[in-house]
């Protein structure tokens, strides 16, 4: 099959569309014909080597993924060949002609599969991280970066829950957000001082999507480190005994299959900014590493 990986680290001219063998699934696996992969700052990072989950060169790509099975691995009764289904793809390959997921759910039926791809690893991680702030009906919530895809998600997820949204954003995305739901101010400098005009009293938490080095606003407007969660600024969660959230602790996979009825409600979306084929992967993580991607950019695999 073609798959896209790196042999060593660096930037986006590192990565290489690859023959690799086919891969076949294993017990409560399966196996999909690849049609669209989401792209994620994760991968960028890891291309980058700024993070390691252990893996050694060379490296594949590709977490969020859509497709058709084409097979069933021992003990897989939820799915069966021929269905539409995203999902995670396991081993971070899912830049590929084929992938094989462990953790998956059918594509809702108003979805294709481009957008089905930007979803699952936001869903996930939205969702872990408002698990994790308690965020619910009545809850007054801060999200810092709320334009991207993660911030997109959160943003809807939690209104879903009944929770007041203050996102920060830049003042190019204030129309957007409103769309969204939530109430927009303008991040940088001041940022606070904008928060506490909508919420004089402050926030009863905050999610830190952008690692911009907020974290002490974050913590002085929802009045206590346990408050704020960030998914970006790992040194300091450190320094401000803030939690930093990633995917090894506590998976909200179950996020994949719940997330239909709000779909089929008109109650979530996620746009897609733009597409690209595998053979231009390279772009698409050089756009993603510049930032300011309003939803998700996405692969199409053919």
């Amino acid at each position: 099959m073609k798959a896209a990986q790196f042999s060593r680290f660096g930037g986006p001219e590192v990565l290489e569309i690859v023959d690799l063998p086919d891969p076949h699934p294993g017990p409560g696996q399966i196996r999909i014909i690849v049609r669209a992969a989401g792209i994620n700052a994760t991968e960028w990072k890891l291309r980058r080597g700024l993070l390691s989950f252990g893996a050694g060169l060379p490296q594949t790509t590709g977490r969020d993924v859509a497709g058709v099975v084409d097979e069933v691995g021992e003990g897989v009764t939820d799915v069966a060949v021929g269905d539409r289904v995203f999902g995670v793809s396991d081993d971070g390959a899912g830049a590929a002609e084929l992938a094989l997921l462990t953790y998956r759910a059918p594509i809702p039926l108003s979805l294709g599969f481009v957008d089905a791809a930007a979803l699952p690893v936001a869903l996930e991680t939205a969702t872990r991280s408002l698990d994790e702030l308690g965020v619910g009906a009545g809850i007054t919530l801060l999200i810092n970066g709320a334009a991207g895809g993660i911030g997109s998600t959160a943003v809807q997820l939690a209104i879903a829950r009944g929770a007041r949204v203050i996102g920060a954003a830049s003042a190019a995305n204030h129309d957007y957000l409103r769309l969204l739901g939530a109430e927009p101010v303008t991040y940088g400098d001041g940022m606070a001082e904008r928060v506490r005009t909508l919420a004089p009293d402050g926030v009863d938490a905050a999610l830190d999507v952008a690692g911009s080095g907020v974290l002490p606003e974050l913590i002085d407007l929802a009045g206590a480190p346990h408050n704020v969660v960030t998914l970006a600024d790992i040194d300091g969660a450190k320094q401000h005994g803030v939690r930093f959230s990633n995917g090894f602790h506590g998976h909200a996979f179950h996020a994949l299959a719940e997330i239909g009825a709000l779909i089929e409600a008109g109650r979530f979306w996620l746009p897609v900014e733009r597409t690209y084929p595998l053979a231009e992967i390279s772009e698409a993580h050089r756009v993603s590493e510049r930032g300011h991607v309003r939803g998700r950019l996405v692969l199409v695999i053919d």
